[in-house]
């Protein structure tokens, strides 16, 4: 991976090309390396389904590179076992951390995200993922990237106080957003668009000059869903939609002030139970 931006390379904003690379952070340890490149091979030999997504797929798609502490692996719900077993079998240690979004594989200090979801419960890992994954390599190794909608969908609702992803969005949407399946993007939103309104609204602050990377008809139809419902309560008039954002900054809200959270079933896809086990996290970082 390149550690700075190289001369001469392609580096304007909103061309196909994936800009210059950019690396934050010391290189990753060989040892590491290593351990990540054996835990793909395993589920690869398992057969096990699986996408590649967190920094990997981030520099695919931004030319930003990022070392970080762990591999985000990326599968369904119904494959998380076998993952598991395979893993298991090969000398890490696993565990089903959170039962409704995320387990881990541990080799001594190496560490690997096995994702089926988001925190939320909103951006669960099905068949469109792997429908409109992309062929790449990581660490010279053949692998599937999750897609950059369903990056961006994901994301989108990352706005804890110590994390925003915000920027990780505006990003993709600079290098992509001539490429983006727009009304797939659309469709994930679905009754959370203004979220993904609120994202292409700061990408024009942001991007002054690169406003037409946006598709005028997602704009209008967006701003036109926000100027009917300007001044109408709806059906969800107690609901907070906070804590689809933030886990911990949004609790006062449900615990104090009456409001229903917007993560509970019927109108989320969490359970009480699942939303106390991943608020009692929240102290232990």
């Amino acid at each position: 991976m390149a550690t700075h931006p190289t001369s001469g390379e392609d580096t304007r904003a909103g061309d196909v090309k994936v800009p210059a690379r950019y690396s934050f952070g010391p290189p990753l340890d060989p040892r590491t390396r290593d351990i990540y490149r054996d835990a793909i091979q395993t589920l690869q030999v398992a057969q096990v389904p699986f996408l590649v997504g967190g920094a990997y797929a981030f520099e695919r798609y931004t030319g930003i590179s990022r070392h970080t502490k762990d591999l985000d692996i990326f599968l369904k719900r119904e494959h998380f076992e076998a993952a598991t077993d395979a893993l298991s079998a090969a000398g890490f240690h696993t565990e089903l951390t959170f039962p409704h979004w995320l387990g881990k594989a541990f080799y001594g200090e190496e560490m690997l995200d096995l994702i089926f979801s988001s925190g939320n419960g909103v951006a669960r890992v099905d068949e469109l993922w792997f429908q409109h994954a992309v062929d790449d390599t990581v660490m010279d190794l053949p692998c599937r990237l999750c897609p950059a909608e369903e990056i961006i969908w994901s994301k989108s609702f990352i706005m804890e106080r110590e994390r925003f992803d915000g920027a990780d969005v505006a990003h993709i949407l600079l290098v992509r957003g001539r490429q983006l399946d727009w009304p797939r993007m659309m469709l994930r939103f679905e009754s959370h668009w203004r979220v993904l309104l609120s994202h292409l609204v700061l990408f024009g602050f942001i991007y002054p000059g690169e406003r037409h990377l946006i598709p005028s008809w997602v704009l209008q139809e967006l701003t036109g869903r926000l100027a009917r419902e300007n001044g109408t309560m709806g059906e969800d008039a107690r609901a907070c939609g906070g804590t689809l954002l933030s886990r911990a900054q949004y609790l006062a809200d449900v615990d104090r002030w009456g409001y229903e959270d917007g993560r509970l079933t019927p109108r989320g896809n969490l359970s009480e139970e699942e939303i106390a086990h991943w608020t009692a996290a929240i102290d232990k970082g």
